[in-house]
């Protein structure tokens, strides 16, 4: 049963040079008609999953969610608490960008019950910003966070790093100014180059050189080094966190929980099940129409690949896995979930470590952690 609930708002003003998220410009959007449509998607969602709830997170992620209406969002919550119930302490994010319009919209949206607000600072340097594609400058996106640290409990902010000749001092400038504005999570991504981004399509071109691994390699261990000292240690491979901050709803997905997805190209989990919504809002809003709900694809998961699902999310966490809790929970021995040899090996290198039914990645073993993903769960297991 799940307990989180993800809501996608597909819709951007702009789209950037390295998202490959599902995200779409339109010139006009019918608010009306998206309320009746994601609530439909919610209902059939709530009739797929009796006795599901009550919710412990709510996510809005997008596209920019912060482009709805409060009033929107307002009603969905309504709508989502109605049907599966909150939990006394439900976390309800909605991502944000730092522009001054939707900074306006912060108060509103708190009091439509927005407890979370996660804001795509992406950097504090206005060359970076134009340069990512950004619509705010790095002013605006600073009073941005200070209205948002007003209204909102619990305040998060990305950032982009390891970006094109970035050096270790520059870095280190930007992630210690950061860190002082105080917010209690901080997410930190590489810069890297999606298939099918502009960005992908500028460095075939040669029109940048991305960072080289080496480099890129040594910011992540300085990122690492200064939010540990700052007391927002890494729990996950790319997030930081106060102890007790750290975002139930991703969380959720990374300990391999069941979950709803709802909105164009929404992917959910529930009772073995994988789900997938159309992708195009326009497909989406036919599917609706047509079924009641713009699911694309419902498919089976085998025991085996949930497995491997729940080992490849939760090898990403700082807390590692739980072997015997995996193995119980698909009735697979452990042996099928790890090759003993190359845990054995990654051990004596001081790449992971087991401590009783748990494996860990270590902070040596974390910048290689998709490596070792390959290596230690068993390809069967993956392809199964």
């Amino acid at each position: 049963m799940f307990r989180a609930l993800y809501i996608h708002w597909p819709f951007c003003l702009k789209k950037c040079p390295y998202c490959d998220f599902n995200s779409h410009v339109r010139a006009e959007v019918d608010t009306a008609q998206w309320q009746t449509a994601l609530i439909a998607d919610m209902r059939h969602e709530a009739k797929a999953s009796p006795g599901c709830g009550p919710l412990e997170s709510v996510f809005f992620g997008g596209g920019t969610p912060s482009l709805m209406p409060p009033q929107l969002v307002a009603a969905l919550l309504a709508e989502a608490e109605r049907l599966f119930g909150f939990a006394p302490d439900v976390e309800i994010t909605l991502e944000a960008n730092p522009s001054s319009v939707e900074a306006a919209n912060f108060a509103a949206l708190a009091s439509a019950g927005v407890n979370r607000v996660s804001l795509g600072v992406q950097a504090l340097d206005d060359a970076a910003l134009r340069f990512l594609g950004r619509l705010h400058d790095a002013d605006e996106a600073l009073v941005a966070l200070e209205i948002a640290q007003k209204h909102f409990a619990r305040v998060s902010f990305d950032l982009i790093y390891a970006r094109p000749e970035q050096s270790a001092a520059a870095w280190q400038s930007e992630l210690t100014r950061a860190i002082g504005f105080g917010a209690g999570h901080l997410s930190l991504y590489q810069l890297t180059i999606e298939p099918g981004t502009r960005f992908a399509t500028m460095v075939r071109e040669r029109q940048f050189e991305p960072l080289d691994d080496d480099a890129a390699a040594d910011l992540f261990a300085l990122t690492r080094e200064l939010t540990s000292a700052a007391g927002l240690p890494a729990y996950e491979v790319s997030n930081h966190a106060r102890p007790g901050e750290e975002s139930r709803h991703n969380l959720a997905y990374w300990r391999y929980a069941d979950y709803a997805g709802i909105g164009p190209g929404a992917h959910g989990r529930r009772g073995g099940l994988a789900t997938v919504r159309h992708r195009k809002p326009e497909n989406w809003l036919a599917g609706i129409a047509a079924h009641g709900h713009g699911i694309a694809e419902t498919r089976r998961l085998g025991v085996r690949e949930q497995a491997s699902e729940a080992m490849l999310m939760g090898l990403r966490l700082a807390e590692g896995v739980d072997l015997a809790a995996i193995a119980e929970r698909f009735g697979l021995t452990e042996t099928a979930l790890v090759e003993p040899r190359k845990l054995a090996f990654y051990a004596v290198q001081g790449l992971v470590q087991r401590n009783g039914n748990r494996i860990v990645v270590t902070e040596a073993g974390m910048p290689l952690l998709d490596a070792l993903l390959g290596e230690l769960v068993p390809a069967e297991l993956v392809a199964a």
